[in-house]
C-alpha cells in the first residue's frame, strides 16, 4: 500500500475511533468500545485485559473470533515495536484451525499506571505499521478517558465524603428540642451541590436551626458550602438576631470574590416564649405541619442570596406550639422540571401527617410524600418541634 493511502486510511481510522470510544464515563463500557473499534476496523477479534491481582490478568471485555487470541503464539523478530518512549507495542504469530493468526497487543497506559492491554488478531496477513500506529492510538485514547472518568469520580467522591461528614452531624440543640434532618445526594454519578443544614445553641435555651444551599455543584460547591456553615458558626454565637446574621454573612460572603452564591433560611426558636423568628436569603419558605392536618407555608420575608453584598434582611416573629413541626428544606426536595415552583411548593403543604408522628417521622413522610430518593437535586431536610417541658428542662 503507498504511504500516502496507508496516511489516509490511519485519519479516517483516528476519526472514527474518536467518535466511537470513550462515550461515557463508565470504565467498562470504555474498554468495550476500544474492543469493539479494533475488531470492526482492523481485526477478526479483540479483547481488553486488565492487570489483576496475581499473575494473571482479567479478560473485561472481547468481540469476534476470541479462539484466535488464545492458541498457542510464538514471540518474532523485530518483537517491539516502540511507537513512543514507554509505549512498546508487541507482534505475534500464534497457529490456528485454519493456519497462521498474526497478534498484535498493545499496553494500556494512563498517567503513568498500567491498566492492562489490547489485544487484536487477524488471520489475514500481518498488521500493517499503519494499522498498529491506529490500535495504538485507540488505546491511549481510551485511557486517556479512564484517566479522566477515575479523576472525575475521585473529585466526586471527595466532595460527596466532604458533604456527608458536614451535614451529617448538625450541632446539638438544647434539649428542650426535638430535631431531625436528612440528607439525600443526587444520583452517584451525579456532581454533589451545596446543600447543607446545621443548628446553633444560643444562650437562654434557644436554638438556631439553618438551611442553605450554595449555588452550583461539585468540589467547588462542597468547599464553599463549608466555608458558609463555619462562618455561620461564627456570627451566630454573637447572638445577633437573624436578620442581622444574615447581614454579616452577606458582607463577609461578598468580600471572597471566589465565594459562590448561597440561599438561607435562618429560624431562632425560643421554646420558653414560644416564638420563632425566621429570616431568608433567597430561600425557599419554611412549612409548619399540626396534628394529622395538611401543612402551612410560611410567608417569611425574603431577601436577596448571600454573597451578592445587597443586604436588605428583614424578620418575621411568629408563634410556635408544642405541637407543630417547623419543617427546613433545600429545593431539590420540592422542584420538578417544567413544573412551576408555586405548585411545587402546593404539593408539599398538602401532605397530611399522622397523629402522634414523631419528628423523624416527619421528615420521613415529607421525603416519601415527594418521592425525594429520584428528586432532580441534592435534598436536605430539617425538622425541629418543641420538646414537652420538664421539671428540669436546660436553659443554657
Amino acid at each position: 500500500m503507498p504511504e500516502s493511502d496507508g496516511l489516509e486510511a490511519r485519519l479516517r481510522a483516528m476519526e472514527e475511533a474518536l467518535e466511537q470510544v470513550g462515550t461515557s464515563f463508565v470504565e467498562r463500557e470504555t474498554w468495550r468500545e476500544l474492543a469493539g473499534f479494533a475488531f470492526r476496523t482492523l481485526c477478526d477479534a479483540a479483547a481488553v485485559e486488565l492487570v489483576g491481582r496475581g499473575a494473571r490478568n482479567e479478560r473485561v471485555a472481547a468481540v469476534g473470533a476470541t479462539d484466535l487470541l488464545d492458541g498457542p503464539a510464538t514471540e518474532i523478530s523485530p518483537a517491539v515495536r516502540a511507537l513512543d518512549e514507554g509505549h512498546p507495542v508487541h507482534a505475534y504469530t500464534g497457529r490456528g484451525a485454519e493456519g497462521p493468526v498474526h497478534l498484535v497487543s498493545v499496553p494500556l497506559i494512563g498517567r503513568g499506571e498500567l491498566y492492562g492491554r489490547l489485544l487484536a488478531a487477524r488471520a489475514r496477513g500481518g498488521f500493517r505499521d499503519h494499522e498498529t500506529a491506529t490500535l495504538h492510538f485507540a488505546a491511549r485514547l481510551a485511557c486517556m478517558h479512564i484517566g479522566h472518568a477515575r479523576r472525575q469520580a475521585t473529585t466526586e467522591r471527595i466532595a460527596l465524603d466532604l458533604q456527608r461528614a458536614l451535614v451529617a452531624e448538625p450541632g446539638r440543640p438544647h434539649p428542650n428540642l426535638e430535631v431531625a434532618s436528612r440528607y439525600l445526594p443526587l444520583g452517584a454519578r451525579a456532581l454533589v451541590g451545596g446543600d447543607w443544614f446545621e443548628t446553633v445553641r444560643l444562650h437562654f435555651g434557644r436554638t438556631l436551626l439553618v438551611v442553605g444551599d450554595v449555588m452550583g455543584h461539585g468540589l467547588e460547591a462542597a468547599v464553599d458550602m463549608n466555608a458558609y456553615r463555619s462562618l455561620l458558626r461564627d456570627v451566630a454565637s454573637t447572638d445577633l438576631a437573624p436578620h442581622r446574621v444574615l447581614r454579616q454573612l452577606d458582607a463577609l460572603s461578598a468580600a471572597d470574590d471566589s465565594r459562590r452564591p448561597a440561599t438561607c433560611l435562618l429560624v431562632r426558636v425560643d421554646p420558653a416564649r414560644g416564638i420563632a423568628v425566621y429570616a431568608s436569603a433567597g430561600h425557599l419558605p419554611p412549612a409548619v405541619f399540626s396534628g394529622d392536618g395538611p401543612g402551612e407555608l410560611l410567608n417569611v420575608p425574603v431577601g436577596p442570596p448571600l454573597g451578592t453584598g445587597v443586604g436588605g434582611y428583614e424578620a418575621v416573629a411568629l408563634p410556635i406550639t408544642a405541637e407543630q413541626t417547623i419543617v427546613l428544606y433545600t429545593d431539590g426536595l420540592v422542584e420538578r422540571r417544567g413544573e412551576d415552583i408555586d405548585t411545587s411548593l402546593a404539593r408539599l403543604a398538602a401532605l397530611r401527617m399522622t397523629a402522634g408522628a414523631g419528628v423523624s417521622d416527619v421528615v420521613d413522610a415529607v421525603c416519601g410524600g415527594l418521592d425525594a430518593q429520584h428528586a432532580e437535586d441534592d435534598v436536605a431536610v430539617l425538622a425541629a418541634r418543641l420538646r414537652p417541658r420538664t421539671s428540669h428542662g436546660a436553659t443554657d
